[in-house]
């Protein structure tokens, strides 16, 4: 469902910008090089083709032995006993380091401490997928690491505007803009709207009544925290912050606020509760008040929905979702940030969102990376099928109703939490204690990461492992209102 008034306020920001001449622009370069040998580029949805055609991308229909990489890890001794007793650690006892020989490193593999990993991001296990590193490798044998500069200046490439495209198409957007990492994505947006108030003023800063009103979930992500923020030291915004996932509250807010410029921001599965926002309620608040309605689908993008499209997908509303923040340093298995609109609002976020003006472009093989992870992510299905299967498997055998791959077991006191943390340490589980400040007080957790590239055997192993160290009758755990299909 189009947003028409705010479609015609970004507008006029943008017919601002324009007579003021501060609307910025990206201006895709091709890259040459001596070794390369390939056709002409072509064209894909208007943007300039890197030679890449999709069925170079080789996938595959079940779990191979290369993806068991991303769930297994190795741990030098020094750095298991410093964890085990809680002592700090600058990161200087790492196996491997200090350029030592292949073999040496070998050794001290055979010497350390093998870990299955239960805390990671690496949801569809594509970090370690063959097609995604020779994507990376052909570029960077062909191009090196690429423009170093900004997007707006000489770091946006054909590899940058066919990995946007793709991403455009997963989220079914009109266009997308490559952040960084997905933080920068998140300030980039929540600015940028605040500088549609700031435009927009009849004189000088905005008035009250032509501040806009940003309604933020309490639980948010830190990076849409920071930017709001921001945006608020700007004297454009009033924030309000809604109970989590309370729509009876959120409700209440829209309904007694006078400002006419109404946003809606929230992550979309929550990181740290491992549960999902209502997303068919916001749709019929939207639909009531005709507020713009921003996502952080950080951990929902290639996990959720048929296609992988995220949690909108899921809940059948990605046209009710006006800009669609995600990451492609999860379940992608690389890195970077994008922010999936319109082509209006890409166009006004690249002309004053601050962490994308000023930071680095990514580096052309991410960039090669991560459009293959698209691809992969999306024919090989079977990875979200897998996932899905090991939530079912943790919910069957704990008896915990577990709403997402996200499985946040909260605990209460801090040395509950390190208590628990340890056991599964020593019994060959790496899965850390959360504690405040990134949680509150007497809410410690763990917080368990289920990936497609765990087994049945694994999660067993595991639930088997934290029965000896929590009674699964007394975790409490925080569901909200939506929930995907297992």
């Amino acid at each position: 469902m189009e947003n028409t008034q705010w479609d015609l306020w970004v507008e006029a920001a943008l017919s601002r910008l324009q007579s003021l001449k501060l609307l910025r622009s990206l201006r895709p370069i091709c890259l040459s090089s001596k070794l390369r040998r390939e056709k002409p580029t072509a064209t894909v949805s208007g943007k300039q083709n890197a030679s890449i055609s999709i069925e170079d991308y080789q996938v595959f229909d079940n779990i191979r032995k290369w993806d068991r990489s991303s769930v297994e890890v190795y741990m030098s001794e020094t750095t298991f006993q410093k964890w085990l007793h809680d002592v700090p650690s600058s990161g200087d006892d790492t196996v491997g380091r200090d350029g030592v020989e292949d073999d040496t490193v070998a050794g001290q593999l055979e010497q350390s401490k093998k870990l299955l990993l239960f805390s990671g991001n690496d949801y569809l296990g594509l970090s370690s997928h063959p097609t995604i590193g020779r994507a990376a490798a052909k570029a960077a044998q062909e191009y090196g690491m690429g423009p170093r500069g900004s997007a707006l200046i000489c770091g946006y490439t054909n590899y940058h505007g066919l990995l946007e495209s793709s991403l455009a198409d997963l989220k079914k957007k009109e266009d997308c803009l490559l952040c960084p990492t997905g933080f920068a994505a998140n300030m980039a947006v929540m600015v940028a709207i605040g500088n549609v108030a700031s435009l927009m003023a009849v004189v000088g800063k905005p008035s009250k009544n032509e501040k806009i009103a940003i309604f933020s979930d309490a639980l948010n992500h830190a990076s849409i925290i920071d930017g709001i923020r921001l945006a608020e030291r700007q004297q454009t915004v009033v924030t309000y912050v809604y109970r989590h996932c309370d729509m009876s509250h959120l409700n209440l807010l829209l309904s007694s606020c006078t400002l006419k410029k109404k946003v809606v921001v929230t992550d979309s599965l929550f990181s740290m509760d491992g549960d999902f926002a209502p997303m068919g309620e916001l749709v019929k608040l939207r639909q009531r008040h005709g507020f713009l309605l921003v996502i952080d689908d950080a951990h929902g993008t290639f996990v959720c929905g048929e296609n992988g499209g995220g949690v909108a997908e899921e809940f059948n509303c990605e046209k009710d979702v006006d800009i669609c923040v995600g990451t492609l340093s999860k379940a992608a298995g690389c890195h970077g940030g994008f922010i999936a609109c319109s082509k209006r609002w890409k166009q006004f976020i690249q002309s004053r969102g601050r962490s994308f003006i000023f930071s680095t472009s990514a580096p052309v093989p991410i960039a090669a990376a991560a459009h293959a992870a698209v691809t992969v992510a999306r024919k090989e299905a079977w990875r979200r099928r897998a996932i899905w299967n090991r939530v079912q498997e943790f919910r069957t055998l704990t008896g915990i109703s577990v709403t997402s791959h996200v499985i946040s077991l909260i605990i209460g006191n801090e040395e509950k939490a390190l208590e628990a943390s340890r056991h599964l340490l020593i019994s060959g589980f790496h899965v850390t204690a959360i504690r405040p400040p990134t949680v509150p007080p007497n809410s410690c957790r763990l917080r368990v990461t289920l990936s497609a590239a765990h087994t049945a055997e694994d999660v067993r192993k595991l639930t088997t492992a934290l029965s000896h160290c929590i009674k699964f009758q007394d975790i409490s755990i925080r569901n909200s209102k939506g929930h995907a299909k297992l």
